[in-house]
């Protein structure tokens, strides 16, 4: 059972507590009748680092932290909800979903929304686990390009928040450069491209490079990421992405000969 049909079922309060908790109960309260949620009753208590309760956590986060850094530039733009609209139609969610992802992304973006509490709460949930940190992370990056650019308040804050979950920052603009070359040149990828999304310089031996593809490949792995708690609905975002990490050692492999 997925986290939503939890959540529909009457265990938010169950699920996950805190700042992230209390976000996802104003934006759930505020799309739907008490009708279709009683918000308790009796269920499962989800413990820290259970899948529905990470899950919960991550859909949380991933939409109040993406409308902070939409108006950390001082004004929210319309390609900036139109990307987060983008993200929600691309993750395939439906409508109740939306709305609530909707309202998540709007108390982002309140003055009182609070980044440090968040980002402290989400590390916690999710145990630590890199692999889903860097989803966070590659998701969000993505939607500092909604108007084709990053701007240094937008790169400042990726930074920050980067740091606050104690994820590398070489790592960080790693994710940024590959996302840019990935983006700018998805009808058709040059080889130099697709060592730029693997993260790997054209000195590594044949054997170095496949290792180093297998290891991106295992971190973007849509089963294994939905079983460390990546919302099951997010699942469309990873295995484009790991078609993208496909198709560049494909590339790169043909062009040296490889088999």
């Amino acid at each position: 059972m997925s986290w939503w049909t939890t959540v529909l079922g009457g265990a938010l309060g169950y699920m996950i507590g805190g700042p992230l908790g209390a976000m996802l109960g104003v934006a759930f309260a505020s799309n739907f009748s008490k009708g279709k949620s009683n918000f308790g009753g009796f269920a499962k208590n989800y413990n820290l680092g259970d899948q529905q309760r990470v899950q919960a956590a991550f859909f949380s986060s991933l939409f109040s932290v993406m409308g902070y850094i939409a108006k950390v530039d001082g004004e929210v733009s319309k390609s900036e909800i139109l990307l987060a609209q983008q993200v929600m139609q691309q993750m395939q969610l439906a409508d109740d979903m939306q709305k609530v992802a909707k309202e998540l992304f709007n108390q982002g973006k309140g003055k009182d929304f609070n980044l440090d509490e968040v980002l402290e709460q989400f590390r916690a949930e999710t145990h630590r686990r890199t692999h889903l940190v860097r989803m966070f992370l590659e998701i969000q990056i993505q939607a500092t390009y909604a108007d084709g650019v990053l701007d240094n308040k937008e790169h400042d804050a990726l930074k920050y928040i980067a740091q606050k979950l104690h994820f590398p920052i070489h790592e960080l603009e790693n994710l940024i450069q590959q996302f840019a070359v990935a983006s700018n040149h998805a009808s058709k990828l040059t080889v130099d491209d697709a060592y730029v999304i693997l993260g790997a310089e054209k000195g590594l031996t044949d054997k170095e490079l496949k290792r180093a593809y297998r290891r991106l490949l295992a971190q973007h792995h849509p089963d294994k990421l939905v079983a460390k708690g990546l919302p099951e609905e997010m699942i469309k975002i990873a295995k484009e992405k790991t078609q993208e990490i496909i198709s560049a050692y494909e590339l790169i492999k043909k062009q040296r000969g490889m088999r």
